[in-house]
């Protein structure tokens, strides 16, 4: 709730992910739950090609900070919507960092092409544990799949960010920036996605 959590000069978080997994709806996202809380909030968008299924990197900064953008060392929280750019994304990332992965691979083209290899799960998982102070690690796409939608799989993990709390955001402000951020016809599936991840979340701050 409002005035339960310690005041912070700033929390950075960092978004990655490939295209078409909704990664800049989820910034957008976390952007109105920051400002339905009453606090300062900018976005902004690193670089992406999501019309060609690329990288898709973001930001968001919540409370005092003079700049959008995170250098590496500064990402207090990772976001990283596919295993292998979590693992990109790592410098990004201090020794107080929370991460969380989603474990579901979007094969790159050259992968499927037979011109280079992805790597298995377990290595990028080992490049990544213990090197931040928590890591949430799971295929958010099956959390979304027993929600009603796979499609949902950014919202589920929008609300494990949610549930861990780390962010100074009463679940009744997610609820209300769920509300103004998705179209009417997909919020309901997408409401049962956040909830679903925010148990996981309530689950991973315990």
């Amino acid at each position: 709730m409002k005035g339960s959590r310690e005041p912070f000069e700033a929390l950075r978080i960092f978004f990655t992910g490939v295209g078409g997994q909704g990664t800049l709806l989820a910034t957008r996202l976390v952007g109105e739950a920051a400002l339905e809380e009453g606090l300062p909030v900018t976005l902004s968008e690193i670089h992406g090609m999501a019309q060609r299924g690329g990288v898709v990197e973001s930001s968001v900064v919540v409370g005092k900070a003079l700049s959008p953008t995170i250098a590496d060392g500064e990402a207090d929280i990772l976001m990283a919507f596919e295993p292998m750019e979590a693992a990109r994304a790592l410098p990004k990332c201090h020794g107080e960092s929370l991460i969380i992965a989603n474990t579901k691979p979007i094969v790159p083209f050259t992968v499927a092409i037979g011109q280079s290899s992805y790597p298995e799960l377990e290595t990028l998982y080992e490049a990544i544990h213990g090197k931040v102070k928590r890591l949430v690690w799971l295929d958010a796409v099956e959390l979304a799949r027993q929600s009603g939608s796979e499609r949902a799989s950014n919202i589920v993990m929008i609300g494990i960010l949610a549930g861990i709390g780390q962010l100074p955001v009463s679940e009744e402000n997610w609820q209300k920036a769920l509300k103004k951020t998705l179209p009417g016809r997909i919020l309901e599936v997408n409401r049962r996605a956040f909830q679903e991840g925010y148990k996981v979340g309530q689950g991973a701050a315990a």
